[in-house]
């Protein structure tokens, strides 16, 4: 069988696979589909939504935890803050676990801009701000 008698797109055992393209400069590349459930209007997160995702998914990255949880999500002049409950240690029984807030900064495009924790406590002890 010649290269012209198979059908379009298919490839024999013998040919090396396609690479990828590289991304471009100038933009992300279209390939690239991580964050394409994310709504965007312009390149800009529109959504408390994606923003809250995109920013639990940062939180988590950094951390190594699993974000339990959005507590907070606010628009900011420019992007979004939002806070993220995160277990920062198991214990049994689970009431004795010990939770954190993160509280990160996106801008409006979901860069992260910065984290930091804001509280520490005891899943047990609940306290209302």
């Amino acid at each position: 069988m010649t290269g012209e008698d198979r059908e379009p797109g298919h490839r024999s055992r013998a040919e090396p696979p396609r690479r990828r393209r590289r991304p471009r400069e100038d933009g992300p590349d279209p390939d690239d589909r991580e964050d394409e459930d994310l709504p965007r209007r312009n390149g800009r997160i529109r959504s408390a939504g994606a923003a809250a995702r995109l920013a639990a998914r940062e939180v988590a990255d950094l951390t190594g935890r699993t974000p339990e949880g959005i507590v907070s999500v606010q628009r900011s002049e420019d992007g979004w803050v939002v806070g993220i409950e995160v277990v920062e240690a198991r214990r049994i029984p689970d009431s004795a676990d010990i939770l954190a807030t993160y509280e990160a900064e996106l801008d409006a495009h979901g860069e992260l801009l910065s984290y930091r924790r804001t509280r520490r406590y005891s899943r047990g002890r609940l306290r209302e701000e």
